[in-house]
């Protein structure tokens, strides 16, 4: 897999779980599979998502992968922490998975393909290790679906440099739109795609500071060395930009963003 974009540091791990904490009820009040269950996590990072789909599913096992030891160690750790003992971790590469085919009930992965290159081999080689009529659950953001107020044209520039340097990584921050042709193209049927929008105002103070402070205006912050060396804008707007993201946090500001989560089913 191409660069991560976001990094590996301390920052970046705090801003994984703040999104996955501030999202969990909208984006996993549906992550329940069959009892008994043997599931694939794929890219399962420093388990942020882990913590909260495994312990909704206690009676199934997880075997979570990522190609990163580091991210393992921590999500271990986190595991641990939350008394969590349904899952193994393991390392391994997406395209070159270590299991029997059709092994799996059932494989979940989020905000993995917008960091690849190319999305449908990836989803093809993790259907061979699926058992026909398993299932596949796949979450991703779209860049593309922000907006928010007040509004203003240099916080989306700044925003669109994220975006460009995803696309410079290999990668695609707008790929949430395209779960559908995606699932498609990679043999799978029954799909089924469903929008789960954020909509931020001052009546929810939790996502306020969860969602639009430490996760996506800290994600777009977390750049700004990236974006301003490769010239893709200047220190000062990047900084106005970003002072921009703040103020639709503060009162009177809204903040909108849609992350997608697609469902399919193996022949």
């Amino acid at each position: 897999m191409n660069k991560y974009v976001h990094g590996y540091s301390s920052h970046e791990s705090n801003r994984l779980h703040d999104q996955a904490d501030s999202l969990a009820d909208l984006l996993h009040y549906d992550s329940i599979w069959e009892e008994d269950s043997i599931i694939l996590e794929a890219g399962c990072g420093i388990g942020a998502q882990t913590k909260i789909i495994a312990p909704k599913n206690l009676s199934s096992k997880f075997v979570s992968i990522d190609i990163s030891l580091k991210s393992l160690e921590q999500a271990k750790t986190i595991a641990n922490t939350n008394k969590i003992n349904n899952v193994e971790f393991q390392q391994a590469d997406i395209f070159e998975l270590p299991f029997e085919d059709e092994y799996f009930d059932h494989i979940f992965l989020s905000y993995l393909l917008e960091h690849i290159p190319n999305p449908v081999d990836a989803l093809i080689r993790l259907k061979k290790v699926l058992k026909k009529e398993g299932t596949i659950t796949v979450i991703e953001g779209d860049h593309g679906s922000t907006y928010f107020h007040p509004d203003s044209d240099i916080a989306k520039k700044a925003i669109q440099c994220q975006v460009e340097l995803q696309k410079q990584n290999g990668g695609d921050a707008n790929i949430g739109r395209k779960l559908y042709p995606l699932l498609s193209q990679s043999g799978f049927k029954d799909i089924k795609v469903s929008p789960r929008q954020v909509y931020v105002d001052d009546s929810n103070p939790d996502w306020v500071e969860g969602f639009t402070k430490n996760t996506f205006t800290a994600m777009i912050k977390g750049i700004s060395k990236e974006a301003i060396s490769k010239n893709l804008i200047g220190k000062k707007e990047f900084e106005k930009g970003i002072k921009h993201l703040n103020r639709t946090a503060e009162g009177g500001g809204t903040f909108c963003y849609t992350f997608f989560k697609g469902i399919g089913t193996k022949d």
